[in-house]
């Protein structure tokens, strides 16, 4: 099963001005592309052709460090833009938000919790908010690492490699991440996967 670059499903500048088309041509154009092109050729002949992006993800982590670094960073940014929508933010489905409050203590501390994991990740990486035993918790990653390797369900990414954010922020990451969240995010998505998960 061939990696194939997603369409974006929103208009290059549909995000400003929290994220500028030329991020989203860069990102989405270049380097999700590079990911789709190396991972294709990384595929064949590992054994897991035919296999699940999630299949192939899980599989090669340990094992195919280069497969896995683009099948990983292709899997998150499948869903990465899909986790924004222009006008997004605001208010939490219901039943995410009831979730959000019982397992992580109110929305205010889960931004808090998220923002902090971002800013927190030390080179590239991204944060989460995530599924594990039943329960919502917010983790972050290195590189193209997600929750599915540690046995976790993803319902939220933020990407913070440069890339992501460099060109709209330069250094100022912990301000991309506020406007991620509360002007980006497609809690809808967010919600879907959830009712998926449980």
């Amino acid at each position: 099963m061939a990696f194939e670059l997603p369409a974006l499903p929103y208009a290059y500048d549909a995000l400003g001005p929290y994220m500028s088309a030329e991020t989203l041509e860069y990102h989405h154009d270049k380097h999700h592309q590079a990911y789709v092109t190396n991972g294709n050729k990384l595929l064949e002949g590992s054994g897991l052709e035919g296999k699940s992006l999630e299949e192939v993800v899980k599989e090669s982590y340990g094992k195919n460090a280069g497969l896995f670094n683009n099948a990983g960073q292709h899997y998150n940014h499948i869903h990465f833009w899909k986790w924004m929508k222009p006008n997004g933010g605001g208010a939490i489905p219901g039943e995410l938000e009831k979730a959000i409050i019982s397992d992580l203590g109110s929305v205010e501390k889960f931004r808090e919790d998220f923002l902090a994991a971002g800013a927190g990740q030390f080179g590239s990486g991204w944060c989460w908010l995530a599924v594990k035993d039943g329960k919502l918790t917010v983790m972050k990653t290195p590189n193209g690492e997600n929750p599915l390797v540690h046995g976790a369900t993803p319902l939220l990414g933020c990407d913070v490699w440069e890339h992501s954010y460099y060109i709209d922020y330069r250094n100022a990451r912990p301000k991309y991440l506020e406007a991620f969240f509360d002007h980006l995010v497609n809690w809808e998505y967010v919600a879907e996967l959830f009712g998926a998960a449980k």
